[in-house]
């Protein structure tokens, strides 16, 4: 099982002196300060043409309230002479993470980034679904990108309090994260290009958390 707190050789240290006491709590149960532990996660398994080994990582945020799935080779491509299989890249990873004792978290936002060309008339698409091992309940969702487009774009899916799929407190539940990225030449006559990569060869796709104590 391979540590997912270390980007370039640099380990991230997530340390805190203790778990979190009397933390403030809204109305719904979530806390309105994470929890001050530390946490951790790993990445199990990953699978598909948009993440190859070695080409995707995932790593927490200081503050515990969100964590960043980095890609560095997820592309596709459309247009004269390209293959259509060139259209359609995705990504399956399979994540744990370790919470702090007490508490469940859940996904209320995912942010997508990346950077596009797209000629007029291509036809361009992010899709993604999360959810727990063994859960049958997640979330879909599906944006198109619209173009034409010579420029970085972001996409945000938010989730309601109620509707969120909390991991359920004292077990130990993968979390499933499934992404794709689709391109088609439509009526465009150019060879077009998207990807989940900004300038410096990587993207950040980020995960908010929210926090809950355990029942």
């Amino acid at each position: 099982m391979r540590k997912l707190l270390t980007r370039g050789g640099v380990v991230i240290a997530l340390l805190a002196s203790s778990l979190i006491s009397g933390a403030p709590v809204s109305a719904k149960g979530i806390l309105d300060d994470p929890p001050d532990d530390q946490v951790v996660i790993d990445l199990v398994a990953m699978a598909g043409s948009g993440c190859r080994p070695g080409t995707a990582d995932v790593a927490v945020s200081p503050d515990n309230t969100a964590f960043t799935t980095i890609y560095s080779d997820y592309l596709v491509q459309a247009g004269p002479g390209i293959s259509v299989t060139e259209g359609r890249r995705n990504c399956q990873l399979n994540v744990l993470v370790h919470a702090p004792a007490g508490y469940t978290f859940a996904i209320v936002k995912v942010d997508y980034r990346g950077y596009g060309l797209l000629s007029p008339g291509a036809i361009a698409t992010q899709r993604a679904n999360y959810y727990f091992q063994g859960m049958t309940q997640g979330t879909f969702s599906s944006h198109p990108i619209p173009a034409p487009l010579d420029d970085n774009w972001m996409v945000s899916d938010e989730v309601p309090i109620a509707s969120v799929v909390w991991h359920p407190c004292g077990e130990i539940r993968n979390l499933n994260i499934n992404t794709e990225l689709r391109l088609s030449k439509g009526s465009s006559t150019d060879v077009s290009f998207l990807t989940m990569d900004s300038t410096d060869g990587s993207i950040e796709t980020l995960y908010h958390l929210a926090w809950q104590p355990c029942p």
